[in-house]
């Protein structure tokens, strides 16, 4: 075993591999997140003031087209594998542009995410009773203001576990990027696999950092679902 571990992580500093991958991925799965949560923020608003509004009064040409696109956007994105859309966007669409791997990476995965996260948030937005509503217009405060103020904090709340959950999702599905030949954890393991014709402990020790990161995450996450129960007690 010894030698074993020796030969995969300390001959050449091979454990520098996994090192590096670990901090791709991470790169990665942050700026996609960011990227993610602000197309699902735009999304969610667009499709749940349609929702709200086109469902009372006709007319809103321009917000009734936005809810079309965001419509085909969400049913392109969910009804296609991660590991194709990242394909495409790398071969296909900046195929003939010199673009840095990990940029690609996390365009592909940011838009990949903003599909789930914008029905997480839609969700929290459409689960407010229409009192909340009202009571926002009955202080003077217009749909904007309203949505903003009272709705917004209070959907939020209620969807931050699912949220979370997206996360670690998110961070595994990363291990797809060596597709286009980046060098994320996943890969990593591969590279030193494919150096030492030994899978067994780079793969598990692969293994082995995702769940240790995913256990934590989930732990943060289980600590928040507490916090927001008590503070509904109170």
């Amino acid at each position: 075993m010894g030698r074993e571990f020796k030969l995969n992580f300390i001959d050449e500093n091979r454990w520098m591999y996994l090192v590096r991958g670990l901090g791709t991925t991470l790169l990665i799965t942050f700026f996609a997140l960011l990227l993610g949560l602000a197309l699902g923020f735009i999304i969610a608003i667009i499709r749940s003031t349609h929702d709200k509004v086109c469902t009372e009064r006709k007319g809103h040409l321009l917000l009734r087209f936005g809810n079309v696109i965001c419509k085909i956007y969400l049913t392109i994105i969910r009804g296609t594998p991660t590991t194709v859309q990242l394909l495409i966007i790398y071969f296909v669409i900046f195929g003939s542009v010199n673009i840095d791997k990990v940029l690609c990476a996390v365009l592909a995965f940011g838009i990949n995410s903003g599909a789930y996260v914008a029905e997480i948030i839609r969700s929290g937005i459409m689960s407010i009773d229409n009192g909340q509503n009202e009571a926002g217009r009955s202080l003077g405060l217009n749909f904007r203001r309203t949505m903003t103020f009272i709705i917004m904090p209070q959907a939020l709340k209620n969807v931050l576990p699912a949220l979370g959950n997206e996360f670690i999702v998110l961070l595994k599905e990363t291990s797809i990027s060596g597709y286009i030949a980046l060098q994320d954890l996943t890969k990593g393991g591969d590279i030193i696999r494919s150096q030492t014709y030994s899978p067994f402990m780079p793969l598990i020790a692969v293994t082995l950092i995702y769940l240790v990161i995913v256990m934590g995450l989930s732990k943060l996450l289980t600590l928040l679902e507490r916090r927001l129960a008590k503070n509904d007690k109170r």
